[in-house]
């Protein structure tokens, strides 16, 4: 038997091939187990195309000495559904007696003596294993890269996107990730943020970015050993790539000011980071947990007369000289888009003179719907409103002393007043109740606590009838329908969700139950199963 094998086994020595193995792994940075395995598989695929595809043939290469095995494998079955690969436990018996199901019979195969379409073909197997191994090697190593500042050298340049050679690996640096008028050749170094990796069918790719915020950032980190050690945080970044940036910084240590580390010895650090930006202005601002404070930091270099927060709706109205409502917008509203980006929040500059008829017109209005509301006069309407009353319920819920203590009130001018803004808000619930009956929106919309009246009749008029209308809303639909402010998108979320309840009641609820909304729920259930 083994006299028989040593004449018909595949064995040769390729002593070579353990050369190539070592020389590929070292120069693609893969393993070199992968390139052995590329290769076994290049030779099954030269032996199959020799023997018949249909056979199942194996390579195997002795890793020590380089020696080539080719066999082919017939698997040992009940019940034979591909003769070429398969036999049966009886015929298999007659080979080897203790032959069982599930078992491999092995038949070694010659030499083969590759021609030139066979190496060509097996080359092409190997140089796509390998490629294949390359790439799963650049995705393991640069996945956890993200946030990471890289440097590279210019590959190419295809149709504005620069492919950036990365020593290890390629990457991608999209036209509209780089920095405006920025222009590159072969060759050229380039340093960049990167910004995602992702496994794509036709392999990794390492999306590279230098107009995104932190990229700035981690410029600054490199650039300022204070951000590096944690010292000196930085808080909020905002850039009009390739024009200005402003960044906020925040100190940790009390003795040490964040702004001035930052711009370095006559302006050293943050020169090293506008020169890599291609001369982008940068503003550095002090951060501060005070929103007022931060908005009046991050509009500088303009002066700030005033500042009127409304936490709600996270709006700012700043208010400014006139002489500096220019400086404050910016070129092309620059600078008030760019502190409105750093602080998260919505920022409406107005000069003194705007702001001034803005609280005129405000006061005129709101004592207007005083004087018709509760048939009052212009002075006691003047009065509510200087004292901060906004609305008609702020009147009705009020407490009596609130109400006594503005001047001239006494306990029964302030009861007087209660009662007649509550008599207007009955009134008005009233009517408004009407309309939604009259719009045809039902009682179980109106039995959900959350929807007031002025909003049951703002969705009648358009056309939100039943739970199930409700129920097909999304919720900025929602939002979108209602008087502005009126609600908030978590009570938006909340109210669909419960909207869409009453469709699982039917699952929920036990079979046997006998109450009435069982019995409806169970409706719907039957009339599925009788259709």
């Amino acid at each position: 038997m083994s006299a028989a094998k040593s004449e018909t086994e595949a064995v040769h020595a390729r002593p070579e091939l353990l050369q190539v193995a070592d020389v590929v792994a070292r120069d693609k940075g893969i393993d070199r187990e992968e390139v052995f395995e590329a290769m076994e598989q290049a030779i099954q695929k030269a032996g199959r195309s020799k023997y018949g595809h249909e056979h199942d043939i194996r390579a195997v290469i002795d890793r020590t000495s380089g020696e080539i095995s080719l066999a082919r494998y017939l698997e040992v079955v009940d019940e034979v559904e591909n003769e070429a690969t398969q036999l049966t436990v009886p015929a298999a018996r007659r080979r080897k007696a203790d032959a069982e199901v599930g078992e491999f019979l092995v038949d070694p195969l010659p030499p083969i003596d590759f021609g030139r379409i066979a190496a060509q073909t097996a080359k092409q197997v190997i140089v796509q294993k390998v490629r294949e191994a390359e790439r799963h090697r650049q995705f393991q190593e640069y996945k956890d890269r993200t946030g990471e500042i890289v440097n590279g050298l210019v590959k190419r340049i295809e149709f504005g996107n620069v492919v950036v050679d990365l020593g290890r690996g390629e990457a991608l640096l999209r036209r509209d990730e780089c920095i405006p008028r920025e222009h590159f050749s072969n060759g050229d170094r380039v340093r960049a943020y990167i910004m995602d990796v992702r496994e794509e069918p036709r392999g990794p790719q390492i999306f590279l970015s230098r107009s995104h915020p932190q990229f700035m950032a981690k410029l600054f980190a490199q650039e300022v050993p204070e951000i590096y050690d944690g010292i000196i945080e930085i808080m909020a970044v905002a850039r009009d790539p390739g024009s200005r940036a402003k960044i906020a910084v925040l100190s940790h240590d009390s003795s040490i000011d964040p702004v001035g580390p930052c711009i370095g010895m006559r302006g050293s650090r943050v020169q090293a980071v506008v020169g890599e930006l291609q001369g982008e202005k940068i503003d550095i601002i002090q951060w501060s947990s005070d929103i007022a404070t931060f908005v009046v930091n991050a509009l500088a270099p303009a002066e700030v007369a005033k500042v009127i927060v409304d936490d709600e709706a996270r709006k700012i109205e700043v208010v400014v000289p006139d002489e500096q409502l220019s400086l404050a917008i910016g070129r092309r509203g620059q600078n008030v888009r760019l502190a409105s980006q750093l602080s998260g929040w919505d920022i409406d500059i107005m000069t003194e003179a705007e702001e001034s008829e803005k609280r005129q017109e405000e006061f005129r209005s709101r004592s207007q719907m005083f004087i018709d509301a509760l048939d009052v006069d212009d002075v006691i309407a003047h009065l509510l409103v200087t004292e901060g009353f906004t609305s008609i319920e702020e009147v009705a819920f009020v407490p009596v002393d609130d109400l006594v203590q503005i001047e001239g009130f006494d306990e029964s001018v302030a009861e007087e007043l209660r009662n007649r803004a509550r008599n207007y808000l009955e009134a008005l619930d009233e009517e408004l109740s009407r309309r939604r009956r009259e719009l045809g929106v039902g009682d179980d919309l109106a039995a959900i606590e959350a929807l007031k009246p002025a909003m049951l009749v703002a969705l009648g008029e358009n056309d939100v009838k039943t739970l199930d209308d409700l129920a097909d809303l999304a919720s900025d639909e929602l939002l979108d329908m209602l008087p502005n402010g009126a609600m908030d998108m978590d009570t938006a979320n909340d109210i669909i969700m419960g909207a869409r309840a009453h469709w699982f009641e039917g699952e929920e609820a036990p079979a046997a139950e006998s109450t009435e909304p069982a019995a409806e729920s169970a409706e719907p259930a039957a009339a599925e199963e009788t259709v």
